[in-house]
């Protein structure tokens, strides 16, 4: 094999499809006076994606394993990039929703498949380098995805965050047909359509549900009707798991406490540290006046508590027991985003800083050790299955801490603001309100809606920290360097012991 050109291919595409996870969120602003978009179709822009992502992961990765992993790796790829294409021609919210959806297909073929292509190249020393590189990557996409966002959408404009993918991808391909070989996993295994169909419907449902409660209300016909839908389809997903032969996910796995709780502290995570982050954007471009490069930027001291922390947790403290990085980081995450609840009409973006820290400090606790933990609560048999699952309700709680927390900011401005005003305000459009409502009511009102959306991130960090903290008691090491590549991926999801 050709050195170190399978682990740059992946890389290529790993890099693309988690920067695209962020990168929007400076941009939101621009798109919505573009587009004329509404606060639900921002947040289908940031959740469409996400939800793809998270509900097709396990199954994309048991689909590559029949497949072949190459190929799909690759048909994701191309996937992706004619997405992106489509999602900077976009003429209208509906059309860019719709991109980012296939954009999150895309990306759930990539991200299935970019370390169990790694697992079939690299053995011992090289896997675990090759494994701390692609780590690397992984995170530094998602700490430049804002500063870079803001830097296209100031200067060319916010189409190219997408357009920007185009030529990466070709590369990514040629990379990828060139020097990385095909791989398949074990002969004789079947692809769980019926689940992935169930859990998408259960994912996408729910999201779905909450964004409804933000524009017509929890007590709404059709904001019941779709959370019995969800509710429905989660039902489906239990009995069709229990008869599969090949399950994403094992039900017996849910009667393991620490599994569980790994779960629960992966799904409140992203949510939690991130879900508040594009109406924080919003705020500080549409009412503080900032440019989306600044905007970007305001985010730099959460990137870099959590880089450094990342960093000390991985050579300094391998041995402490994942309970306590992951419960306690939790902890400090939901301090940080009380922290952070402090906003008025005269608030500027400083008043955030002391919570970006604690919210970074955490996040870079439960990062690095998250896969571990979930490795480390089951057999390895199932650290496939185990490690796809935490991926998956990763994403899952990112798309759903977005619409949660969007619905509580929207519910919170319209006690203060004229009715049918707080979701014009909310998603970007403040200037079509000056005459209708003043600047400082508005400030003043979506400085509330901000710190009830902080106060509700925060309550729910310090619940989900307690609830790890009570559950994941294996005292095995969080970190299993060997096995990370199959964890990470769900590389041998649904194989039976």
């Amino acid at each position: 094999m050709r050195g170190w050109g399978p682990l740059t291919a992946v890389c290529l595409g790993t890099f693309m499809l988690l920067l695209d996870v962020t990168i929007v969120v400076v941009a939101l602003p621009d798109m919505a006076r573009a587009l004329g978009a509404s606060l639900s179709d921002l947040q289908w822009v940031v959740d469409g994606y996400a939800l793809a992502l998270a509900a097709l992961l396990l199954g994309a990765g048991a689909a590559a394993d029949v497949l072949g992993r190459r190929r799909v790796h690759v048909l994701g790829v191309v996937l992706f990039a004619a997405a992106s294409l489509l999602c900077g021609l976009a003429s209208g919210p509906g059309t860019l929703v719709a991109a980012r959806a296939v954009q999150g297909v895309g990306a759930a073929a990539m991200f299935a498949t970019t370390l169990p292509l790694l697992g079939s190249v690299y053995e011992g020393r090289r896997r675990s380098a090759a494994l701390g590189v692609w780590g690397a990557v992984s995170g530094g996409a998602a700490a430049v995805g804002p500063v870079l966002g803001g830097l296209l959408a100031e200067g060319p404009g916010w189409r190219w965050i997408f357009f920007v993918n185009l030529p990466v991808s070709v590369a990514s391909v040629w990379l990828t047909l060139r020097v990385v070989p095909e791989s398949t996993g074990p002969r004789g295994k079947r692809v769980d359509w019926a689940g992935t169909a169930a859990f998408a419907a259960f994912a996408g449902g729910t999201t779905y549900a909450v964004v409804r409660a933000g524009e017509d209300g929890w007590t709404a016909t059709a904001t019941a009707a779709s959370f019995g839908a969800a509710g429905l389809a989660l039902v489906c997903f239990v009995l069709v798991e229990r008869r599969a032969a090949h399950p994403l996910l094992d039900p017996a796995l849910l009667r393991r406490p620490a599994f569980v709780g790994v779960l629960v502290g992966a799904l409140a995570f992203n949510g939690v540290a991130f879900g508040v982050t594009p109406y924080l954007s919003i705020w500080m471009q549409t009412l503080l006046g900032m440019s989306p490069v600044r905007g970007g930027l305001t985010l730099l001291p959460m990137t870099v508590a959590a880089t450094v922390t990342a960093i000390v947790v991985g050579r300094r403290l391998h041995g402490v027991p994942a309970r306590l990085t992951i419960g306690g980081g939790l902890l400090l995450i939901g301090a940080g985003c009380l922290a952070q609840a402090v906003l008025g009409a005269g608030s500027d973006w400083s008043a955030l800083v002391p919570g970006f820290v604690l919210v970074g400090v955490g996040t870079g606790c439960v990062s690095p050790t998250v896969a571990g933990a979930a490795l480390a609560a089951v057999e390895p048999a199932r650290h496939g299955m185990a490690g796809g699952a935490v991926n998956t309700v990763r994403q899952l709680g990112y798309a759903l801490g977005v619409a949660v927390f969007g619905t509580v900011l929207t519910s919170r401005m319209a006690d203060d603001l004229p009715a049918g005003t707080a979701h014009t305000a909310a998603g970007g459009g403040a200037a079509a309100l000056e005459g209708v409502v003043p600047e400082h009511a508005l400030r003043a009102a979506f400085a509330a809606g901000l710190d009830a959306a902080l106060v509700a991130a925060g309550c729910t960090g310090l619940a989900a920290g307690l609830l790890v903290l009570l559950l994941v008691r294996a005292p095995r090491p969080a970190a299993v360097t060997e096995s990370a590549g199959a964890a990470l991926t769900g590389e041998g999801a649904g194989r039976r012991p």
